[in-house]
């Protein structure tokens, strides 16, 4: 049932299993989806029976990021509110303002606080007058190849200097002696300039080999707040996330709650609005530093929904559309042990290699505790444009170890014919003594050789 007044039509401006999960919290709101859509993907199983606008060809500069063709799309099929996904313009402030411009509700936080985050420095800033712990490092943007040297010299090598505009790791060099720091901050720069326009660059103490441990949090416009406990995403692969779990293993408790009610209080102090995640690497010692935020629902996010049984999909409409969070932060339980294994069309045995084509089998697993999100069915056809993730496997249990033996049945019977997929690597490294023991950290992968 509703809880009152929301939207009659919301448009969905992303594609796959993301677009799926926007219109499953759509369909139990009572809200008619419309979903944008490009060319390829245009005939793919999950928009059948649905309301699609297409945006463009298949690249995605020509239809998901460009701005005004969906803005348009918006308005001519009637959505009064659009929801951006993660990925794409999920995080872009100007398109936020575009959509408020033209009267449709952006489902996310207002572009102010967007603008705020997506700049480091003020927002590292931000963070530190609200009580979080930072990465050591320079004073804001250096500028010049001196300031640089003077700042590296202070907080001690390594260091890593990063674009103030950047992500994705792009525009990021390392000086580990002060012979370093001239060629490292001028490549910074370049490269910082050439990806994101914005040649400013800032610097941070390199911490090696630390864990990534991210919050979940979400907001109302009347200032309440709420977290829904931690996630770490340690297993990676070149920054990109292929395992996540629930809660981390290898966090202190102290740690956990000091850092949880930190996160609480910064969110709230920004005036922000929606669903957000801050990301923090855990140094040695086991303190969590606070790395960034974003300003959307992660991929992940149904790790924090399967332990604590909110569907934050819902909650972050509901929000956008004028309402109170449905729970107090005393009214969130967090249970048992939940992880997340990404599926993507890729052969992990060759260096993770993209493996678009026809999907000529997909049966996906199921049972307690089991849960599946996709976009895929058999017959379904991976396009070559966009990200290869088909599905998400995410398994709760009561305790980790019966997470991971579900997470290893499950993919066990796990069917995806056709294409090559990560499900081999998931499978190694949940097996593997490393994981099982929580002795890894971001620089490889647990079970899983560096080689291949």
């Amino acid at each position: 049932m509703s809880p009152g007044p929301i939207f009659r039509r919301l448009f969905v401006a992303n594609r796959g299993e993301v677009a799926v999960r926007v219109a499953r919290a759509c369909d139990a709101l009572g809200i008619t989806p419309v979903f944008g859509v490009s060319e390829a993907d245009l005939d793919a199983p999950y928009l059948s029976g649905r309301e699609r606008v297409v945006l463009g060809p298949g690249r995605a500069a020509l239809s998901y990021l460009d701005m005004t063709r969906v803005v348009q799309a918006a308005k001519q099929s009637r959505c009064s509110a659009l929801h951006p996904g993660w990925g794409f313009l999920s995080e872009n402030p100007t398109f936020a303002a575009l959509c408020e411009q033209h009267g449709i509700t952006f489902v996310g936080p207002p572009a102010r606080a967007m603008a705020l985050m997506g700049r480091k420095t003020p927002a590292k800033d931000a963070m530190r007058r609200a009580g979080l712990t930072l990465i050591p490092g320079s004073d804001g943007v250096l500028r010049d190849a001196d300031a640089a040297l003077e700042a590296a010299e202070r907080t001690g090598y390594p260091v890593l200097f990063k674009a103030e505009s950047g992500g994705g790791g792009r525009g990021m060099r390392i000086a580990r002696s002060r012979d370093e720091v001239k060629s490292a901050f001028d490549d910074a720069r370049a490269e910082a300039t050439a990806a994101f326009g914005d040649p400013r660059v800032y610097m941070e103490k390199l911490l090696e080999g630390g864990r990534h441990v991210e919050i979940q949090l979400m907001a109302d416009r009347y200032g309440d707040v709420i977290h829904v406990g931690e996630r770490d995403c340690t297993v990676q692969r070149n920054h990109q996330k292929l395992i996540e779990e629930s809660p981390s293993p290898v966090l202190s408790e102290s740690e956990r709650a000091r850092t949880l009610a930190a996160a609480v209080h910064a969110t709230r102090s920004i005036g922000y609005v929606g669903a957000g995640t801050m990301e923090f690497l855990m140094d040695e010692q086991g303190t969590l530093r606070f790395m960034e935020m974003n300003t959307r629902l992660q991929v992940e996010h149904p790790v924090s929904e399967m332990r604590s049984g909110l569907d934050l999909m819902r909650e972050m409409i509901l929000v956008a559309a004028g309402h109170r969070l449905s729970v107090e932060q005393e009214q969130v339980t967090l249970r048992g042990h939940a992880i997340e294994c990404r599926i993507n069309a890729e052969d992990p045995h060759e260096g993770f290699r993209p493996s678009p084509g026809a999907i000529t089998r997909f049966v996906p697993p199921a049972g307690e505790g089991v849960r599946v999100d996709t976009h895929v069915a058999s017959g379904y056809v991976v396009p070559p444009f966009y990200d290869s993730l088909i599905a998400k496997l995410i398994v709760h249990g009561r305790d980790r170890s019966e997470a991971i033996e579900r997470a290893v049945s499950a993919l066990e019977s796990f069917v995806v014919d056709g294409v090559k997929t990560t499900i081999p690597m998931h499978l190694a490294v949940l097996r593997s003594e490393e994981f099982r023991t929580s002795r890894y950290d971001t620089r490889r992968i647990p079970g899983w050789p560096t080689s291949r």
